[in-house]
């Protein structure tokens, strides 16, 4: 299988409400200090789109307690968005933050939780999966994952302008072993895709590193986070074109 992969990112300004199918996002990690619940929140009400898709770790973990305002504003903002008389379809699929309660989650949002979604869209398949899946390291120690994120969080506390948070998460970004881990998921993901649904185009969040790549024929998006800055979001257009955007 040819796994060359050729950037093809493109950043963009707000795109025109009128001509936004999708909106996909995924790791906004509700619950994190850095989490930018709100700015996410100002952005959907400014944009009339007919499908959202949240691909994954919505919440940072089920500790609802360390939810803030803003993060509550969000989920009701969720919330009111699934009415069924409203013209647009809500899609939750679970990344691995979010695991362990989805009847509660699906309850708490009026969404139905997926684990990977498929949907037909401009004469192409579509696949959205948060990524975990294919990210050996995560699945294998848990544990150790779970004393790092607890070892972040009390980072966190301790750095309320978050600072050297940022300054953490965009060296170990750039490091050669994330790298290879975002190229892993990304040949990972499509090969499933490809495979098991003849996906063209694959969508995933986890790593955090926005991308927009071709893998073997197929087209492989990552959505990046929204604990970043600026953050970074998949925008799917009425006649079936694909961008990442950027938001400050």
């Amino acid at each position: 299988m040819d796994t060359t992969i050729e950037s093809r990112t493109d950043d963009h300004a707000l795109p025109h409400e009128a001509d936004v199918d999708t909106i996909i996002i995924s790791d906004l990690h509700l619950g994190s200090a850095m989490s930018r619940s709100t700015v996410l929140t100002d952005m959907l009400r400014k944009i009339t789109y007919r499908r959202l898709i949240l691909n994954g770790d919505v919440f940072d973990d089920l500790n609802f307690k360390r939810l803030s305002r803003d993060d509550w504003e969000f989920l009701s903002f969720i919330r009111a968005s699934s009415n069924e008389r409203l013209a647009h379809e809500l899609v939750w699929v679970i990344g691995n933050h979010d695991g362990g309660a989805p009847e509660i989650l699906s309850h708490l949002l009026g969404i139905h939780i997926h684990e990977e979604y498929v949907w037909q869209h401009a004469g192409r398949t579509f696949l959205a999966i948060h990524g975990h899946q294919f990210d050996a390291f995560v699945s294998e120690h848990t544990r150790v994952v779970d004393i790092a994120i607890w070892a972040y969080s009390v980072w966190q506390k301790l750095d309320p302008k978050h600072r050297a948070s940022r300054l953490v998460k965009q060296a170990s970004r750039q490091s050669k072993r994330w790298m290879r881990r975002s190229d892993k998921v990304a040949n990972e993901a499509t090969a499933h895709g490809k495979s098991t649904y003849n996906a063209d185009v694959v969508t995933c969040g986890h790593t955090h590193h926005e991308m927009d790549v071709m893998i073997d024929g197929v087209r492989y998006l990552n959505s990046g986070s929204w604990i970043d800055v600026p953050s970074t979001y998949i925008v799917i257009t009425h006649d079936g074109s694909i961008a990442i955007h950027t938001c400050p």
